[in-house]
């Protein structure tokens, strides 16, 4: 029996297996019946998604399966990831239900459950929602089709006023922002949130129709555009300069991954965030072991950074799951990946591009700088991240033509660069990254290594 929950919960194309209307039906119905089963009552589910089309036909036959077994199941309609998480231990439900594929363009979906406590279900509850799947024994039950939004509102402006509150001493008058929506669930909420202190807000790619969710905008379109040296065409970068903005920030598909371009139009990822974040956390004596939480893909920059502090950065598998994991575990006070999700686990334990948004504008106005001024200290060596599309995610080290290609490019970069070869836990992909002194030397090296790579998997 295939695992159908990754790294980051279910996902797929929709309409196709496991995102068709019979699967998710019986997941929502399996997972109804579980909770029943462990709290001797019918379960309480909050559910909300993101602007895909798809999302609402999901949202139904999730509500749908669920109650069948009895379960009360509300819709916060579209709403980020982490207003999810928040909306579920706020208005004391059992569990919440993110639809949404993040990142990813507007075919794909997914989905997230949440408990509230904020983590994610365990890895046994996956397991037996996919047997139920597999087993097929039960039937669409068609007399339940219906979702309730009337509390929607409600719930979107309970998570703003939890983040207005969160910052409360923060004002952010005469302060222009430039920020990039990503047509996704950030699209009605960001700008209402940041002109909550007073900021002028220049607003982008707010406009969803259902299929541009990430079309060229957003937080991942930003990254891509860093990585192949285009920041230059950035809409966002751009729209800094014509007025004569403060800051920028791009949000992903459901804002749970928050990256920035300064002033004079600089990238600002999730490793110079946690350099800017490290550095106030520990003037606050709120780092007491003197450690950030990164991931394998962080840059050494960062890590040489931090040591320059006394700090300590601790790599973790790449996921948020994996971030968090190791947060908990070493009870450090904020962690994340270059992607722009961070996670400050006192104050929640679900990556919050929005949250993560007012900590960084907080940390500028108690210092006095712009966010320029703020990544002073931190270095990024060059790097280059290549993704391969493969059949399978068979070992590497099962195919000598790789681990040859592997080995003569870790003797070349020898103790001045690093490479990375990985699977992605999303997609179908081989992700090639490596870090060196020379911008050039690397991206041949990679996609030297990315075709030796395609011609045994692609």
């Amino acid at each position: 029996m295939k695992e159908l929950f990754g790294t980051d919960g279910m996902r797929g194309k929709a309409g196709e297996f496991p995102l068709d209307e019979q699967t998710i039906f019986t997941l929502g119905r399996s997972l109804a019946t579980q909770f029943a089963e462990k709290l001797g009552r019918p379960a309480r589910f909050i559910t909300g998604r993101d602007t895909r089309e798809s999302g609402d036909w999901i949202e139904l036959a999730f509500h749908a399966g669920a109650k069948s077994e009895e379960a009360h199941c509300e819709s916060a309609e579209i709403i980020t990831t982490p207003g999810v998480a928040f909306l579920t231990k706020q208005f004391d439900f059992d569990a919440g239900i993110v639809i949404s594929a993040s990142h990813n363009p507007f075919e794909d979906n997914g989905i997230k459950i949440f408990l509230p406590t904020g983590k994610k279900i365990d890895s046994e509850t996956e397991r037996r929602i996919e047997k139920d799947i597999y087993d097929e024994g039960w039937a669409i039950v068609n007399n339940q089709w219906s979702v309730d939004y009337s509390r929607a509102e409600e719930f979107q402006s309970a998570y703003l006023d939890y983040l207005a509150e969160e910052f409360k001493d923060l004002s952010l008058e005469n302060f222009k922002i430039v920020i990039d929506c990503a047509n996704g669930a950030s699209a009605h909420l960001a700008a209402r949130l940041f002109e909550r202190f007073g900021a002028e807000v220049f607003a982008l790619n707010c406009e969803p129709d259902g299929q541009n969710i990430n079309e060229n905008c957003g937080s991942t379109h930003l990254e891509k555009l860093f990585r192949t040296n285009k920041l230059v065409d950035s809409r966002l970068r751009k729209r800094i300069f014509e007025e004569k903005a403060d800051f920028g920030v791009a949000f992903d598909g459901d804002a749970d991954r928050a990256l920035f371009v300064d002033e004079k139009g600089n990238f600002v990822d999730g490793d110079a965030t946690l350099w800017i974040m490290a550095q106030f956390l520990e003037a606050h004596g709120l780092l007491e072991n003197k450690k950030i939480i990164a991931t394998v893909m962080s840059n050494l920059g960062l890590e040489t950074a931090l040591k320059s502090k006394n700090i300590e950065l601790v790599r973790a598998s790449v996921g948020d799951k994996y971030v968090l994991e190791e947060l908990l575990k070493t009870g450090s006070a904020v962690g994340g990946e270059q992607s722009g999700h961070i996670i400050f686990p006192k104050k929640s334990l679900v990556g919050d591009g929005m949250m993560t948004t007012l900590y960084l504008l907080e940390t500028l106005f108690e210092n006095k700088k712009s966010l320029l001024e703020m990544t002073a200290g931190f270095t990024r060596l060059p790097q280059t991240l290549v993704g391969v599309k493969v059949r399978e995610k068979r070992p590497f080290e099962e195919f000598p033509q790789i681990v040859k290609a592997k080995a003569e490019i870790e003797n070349q970069l020898g103790d001045k660069g690093r490479l990375l070869l990985r699977y992605s836990g999303t997609e179908n992909l081989a992700r090639v990254m490596i870090e060196g002194e020379n911008q050039t030397i690397i991206e041949s090296q990679a996609n030297g290594l990315a075709d030796v790579i395609r011609a045994s998997l692609g």
